[in-house]
């Protein structure tokens, strides 16, 4: 098997997320730093035209959104478990509700009372993405995001209330690794007395236990190098069967796949393979040469192309 590389940039949540999931299996794996706001010719090289972060790459393999990312980790690396004692299913939906409720009102909290984070580029791209984050249109917001983030953050102070160290109980699981991001991006960037007004004193005690976990073995490398490795590799044998999908698809059909909440970039290739949890589709690319593409059944669109 080639060596991971995992594509992303420090200020993600969910790069934090993969980089933690990276840290828990203990993995050497090497790494792209990219460019937190478009153009990312080197990214949608790879991935044709997806630009969220992280990106993880294996190969001339590459796995798009992090609930995908988590899942082959666990496939490659059994022990230790982002699902212990057969947890996925509660692991998962308790991750989707953190990243798609509890993200939101702290990055636009953040956006409030640390404006100067987001340059006027990053705000504007975002916008597109679906997220208001410039310094007029967020300030009537203010109050609506504490509330949410503060509502939501009880449900976890409650998870946690009986002692057990993490979410599920006594081991730690990916749904630790989807609700911590959004905590840690509060105390990085956010003001100290942030954590006053957000009430969130009786968490860090699990969150120290998160962060411990580390980020792995780390090596960077630049974009070439990752490029380079996509175009001297061979995709790996499909992993699923390709007639499973629940819409009709069939294995070569052309199709889009397009992310069905925000950054709605829809990706085009060949139909490879799909079922109720994974798409693949394959795309030559003249930088990244022939590469497999994955993605998530959840949080995706497949459309054929006519």
């Amino acid at each position: 098997m080639s060596d991971i590389i995992l594509h992303h940039y420090p200020l993600s949540t969910f790069s934090e997320k993969a980089r933690l999931a990276l840290g828990l299996k203990g993995l050497s794996y090497r790494h792209v730093i990219v460019p937190v706001v478009s153009p990312k010719p080197d990214q949608v090289a790879l991935t044709g035209g997806y630009r969220r972060a992280p990106v993880m790459q294996i190969g001339a393999d590459i796995y798009c959104d992090t609930h995908l990312i988590l899942r082959k980790l666990e496939e490659l690396v059994p022990t230790p478990s982002l699902f212990p004692n057969g947890s996925e299913g509660e692991a998962t939906a308790l991750s989707w509700w953190a990243e798609r409720y509890v993200f939101m009102p702290a990055l636009g909290f953040i956006a409030n009372v640390n404006s100067d984070l987001y340059p006027d580029d990053f705000a504007a791209e975002r916008k597109d993405f679906g997220y208001l984050l410039g310094k007029k249109e967020v300030a009537p917001l203010f109050n609506r995001y504490v509330q949410q983030f503060v509502g939501h953050t009880v449900w976890l102070k409650s998870i946690l209330a009986d002692g057990r160290p993490y979410m599920l109980g006594d081991d730690i699981s990916a749904a630790d690794l989807a609700a911590y991001p959004s905590i840690w991006f509060l105390r990085k960037w956010g003001p100290a007395e942030a954590q006053q007004w957000l009430d969130i004193a009786s968490l860090l005690p699990w969150v120290g236990r998160v962060a411990a976990v580390g980020y792995g073995n780390p090596t960077e490398i630049n974009a070439e190098v990752a490029l380079e490795v996509a175009r001297s590799s061979t995709p790996a044998m499909l992993s699923i069967d390709p007639d499973r999908d629940p819409t009709g698809l069939k294995a070569g059909m052309k199709v889009t796949v397009t992310p069905d909440d925000v950054g709605r970039d829809p990706v085009v290739g060949m139909l490879l393979g799909a079922d109720n949890q994974e798409v693949i589709i394959q795309r030559t690319d003249p930088r990244a040469g022939t590469v497999n593409i994955h993605f998530p059944r959840v949080g995706y669109d497949v459309v054929e192309v006519p």
